[in-house]
């Protein structure tokens, strides 16, 4: 079926009732996840998944996606009011966010953050309805060689440009590689590296491990920080209505946000974050009010916050295209697809047509919920930034623990989410990237599965992985991006 045909009966699937009230419920409680400084996106998905595998595939999915644009919008909360980035991506908002808010201009920042992050999405879906299934049909001339490629390929990429040096992405990345490697092999059935624990023999749980590097380690992290937090701003509904100049000084904004958003949605890495640090930095370059940037100015808040929602929402190409997650969230999402059985990659949209159109819809569905349920509850989410820590935190572990405990029944789940909570948080301090980590660990059976395959195609020839011009063209790419990125810091440092 074509674009608009797949639309079409993707609302059919998102317009259910239970779908519907996944889509609703996924954006409000990633709103919230948003607002709580500390929580970001992934630790939110990650103690959502549990529940997601007591649903159906697409409506579990689609509640995770609901999730992840909600905290995107719900970080602005924080960086604006607050001065405290609710997750990475809303970094840059603190700059002039903080400064409009000191104005006197919180509510109508927030209105237009809110509008903004409704047109970068809803564009941005547009994009991907179009963009995936041509995708789609072009992954479908992709065999091992192809699949290796890209798998291999752009997890290499990730842990270069997720940032810090070199050995911050890759030594996390070879840890979670490892760490997929427990449990049983795909084609003997043997047991490895399970030193005899049989709840060990499926593998070590993406839930119990991604929730302990994430949640409990940002838990962690936030108990050791003794940042007095500091009373939000009272925001009320009248104050939320902007001038007529600020209207017509966001509107450049939503679309030069929106097109750096849906770009950066595409490539590997932290697109969330890096749309929005592009967007702000192409503000200040053509901007007729360039010189206000970072002085309180309108155009420093709605272009990365509308960059950063168009990402969310377009990193859901190559994840429904190819089968190929871009980012910790996509990754999730890809872990619990193959729960259920569905197996991800160019043929979804004819094997689980209600899954492939199904979220597609549902992004529309959500993107309107937070632009039509957002802007009147702003009261209670200021409300909630008034919760001590030590309120809260403890919720947060209980929930963690019970999540982690629910899938298998094992508590097995709950010390490997003790030791990697551990382990995230000590790689934080030392400044290592966790998002290859958790890529690795989701990748790594697929990785082995497309080595595998086209080995045991070619009678053990590694050529094969690199005669296709496709795979070739995508290598070439993958080390021009890792032999650039070692060798341009070395360039400059010579030049100074």
């Amino acid at each position: 079926m074509g674009p608009i045909e797949g639309l079409l009966y993707g609302f059919g699937v998102a317009l259910g009732f239970q779908n519907l009230a996944a889509a609703l419920l996924g954006a409000l409680v990633g709103t919230m996840i948003g607002v709580l400084p500390g929580l970001g996106p992934v630790a939110g998905v990650a103690m959502i998944l549990p529940l997601s595998y007591a649903f159906e595939p697409v409506t579990g999915l689609i509640m995770m996606a609901g999730i992840y644009y909600g905290a995107m919008y719900g970080g602005s909360t924080t960086a604006i009011l607050l001065n405290m980035p609710g997750e990475s991506a809303s970094v840059m908002t603190c700059i002039d966010g903080y400064k409009l808010t000191q104005k006197g201009r919180a509510g109508a920042v927030l209105a237009l953050v809110a509008v903004g992050s409704f047109v970068g999405g809803t564009v941005s879906v547009i994009g991907v309805m179009l963009f995936a299934p041509w995708l789609a049909q072009f992954g479908i001339l992709f065999g091992p060689a192809e699949f290796l490629a890209v798998s291999a390929g752009g997890l290499l990429v990730l842990s270069r440009i997720s940032g810090g040096s070199f050995a911050a992405g890759i030594f996390p990345m070879t840890l979670g590689l490892m760490l997929s490697t427990i449990g049983q092999e795909a084609i003997t059935a043997q047991n490895r590296f399970t030193f005899g624990v049989l709840d060990l023999a499926q593998g070590v749980e993406l839930v119990a491990a991604v929730v302990g590097l994430y949640g409990i380690a940002e838990i962690l992290a936030l108990v050791e920080s003794r940042i007095a937090s500091r009373p939000p701003v009272p925001v009320r509904l009248r104050e939320m209505m902007p001038t007529a100049t600020e209207w017509r000084r966001s509107v450049p904004p939503f679309g030069r946000g929106t097109l750096v958003g849906f770009v950066f949605g595409l490539l590997p890495g932290p697109s969330a974050a890096m749309s929005s640090f592009a967007s702000y930095r192409l503000e200040k370059a053509v901007s007729k009010y360039r010189d206000e940037i970072g002085q309180g100015a309108v155009e420093g808040v709605t272009g990365p916050e509308t960059a950063n929602n168009a990402a969310a929402t377009s990193s859901m190409v190559p994840l429904l295209a190819l089968g190929i997650p871009f980012g910790s969230v996509t990754a999730l999402m890809l872990a619990a697809m193959m729960v259920h059985g569905i197996q991800p990659g160019p043929l979804l949209m004819v094997s689980n047509a209600d899954v492939f159109w199904g979220v597609i819809a549902s992004l529309y569905i959500g993107n309107v919920a937070l632009l039509v349920l957002n802007i009147p509850m702003i009261g209670l989410w200021v409300s909630m930034l008034r919760v001590p820590r030590h309120i809260f935190l403890p919720i947060i572990v209980v929930i963690a623990v019970i999540g982690s405990y629910g899938v298998g029944n094992s508590m097995v789940d709950v010390y490997v989410l003790v030791l990697l909570g551990v382990v995230g948080y000590l790689l934080r301090k030392l400044d290592f990237q966790l998002a290859p980590m958790v890529i690795g660990l989701v990748l790594g059976p697929l990785i082995e599965k497309h080595l595998r395959e086209g080995l045991f195609m070619s009678d053990g020839d590694l050529m094969v992985f690199v005669e296709s011009p496709i795979a070739l063209s995508i290598w070439a790419m993958v080390a021009l991006v890792m032999v650039g990125g070692t060798l341009v810091p070395i360039l400059r440092r010579r030049r100074g």
